[in-house]
């Protein structure tokens, strides 16, 4: 298992920003689809605690990925175990027992979400360009992962400064997705 701690900043945007910046960066080729697959207990114990239990789909690969709430607020706490893609199909169709990555319960897959993200390096960092889609919702955001969070924060700031983006934090895709199956 790999663990590491992500650093990021995000910010809500609107369709026409995002289709501006893809082409501004030319990335109109380079949007690649992911498709997140979140893992709870039937309670939803893993969403009430705040951590993410997903299988992230990447073309042909699957990683299945833990993440909890860093100590400051742009931190995640990521542990990660790829998976073949057998195994990967096994965990969505039946669920399965989380101790494989530390977690104590037995959990299925609640929901998911796809994002077309298309990514550029700005600065010291890592820009992603992502359109959402889950459950008849589409929404749009820019993640700046960085190795610094006040380098990071300065560098993140100035861009949407630059670009003419109001700041608008958005909540994290796993509960956009959650929320959108529990209001049906």
């Amino acid at each position: 298992m790999q663990t590491n701690i992500e650093l990021e900043f995000k910010t809500k945007i609107t369709a026409e920003q995002y289709n501006t910046l893809i082409e501004e960066f030319g990335l109109e080729n380079n949007i690649f689809p992911q498709t997140n697959f979140y893992f709870d207990t039937d309670d939803l114990k893993l969403f009430k605690m705040h951590t993410v239990l997903r299988i992230r789909q990447k073309g042909e690969n699957f990683k299945l990925t833990k993440k909890e709430r860093g100590e400051a607020a742009n931190e995640a706490c990521e542990s990660h175990v790829f998976l073949q893609e057998e195994k990967a199909l096994d965990f969505l169709k039946n669920g399965f027992d989380a101790n494989i990555i530390e977690i104590n319960a037995k959990v299925h897959n609640v929901c998911e979400l796809t994002t077309y993200r298309a990514k550029t390096t700005f600065k010291d960092g890592i820009l992603f360009f992502d359109k959402s889609e889950y459950y008849g919702h589409t929404d749009y955001e820019i993640e700046y992962e960085v190795d610094s969070v006040e380098q990071g924060k300065k560098d993140f700031f100035q861009f949407l400064e630059d670009h003419g983006i109001t700041y608008e934090e958005p909540e994290r895709k796993s509960t956009r997705a959650y929320n959108a199956i529990l209001k049906k």
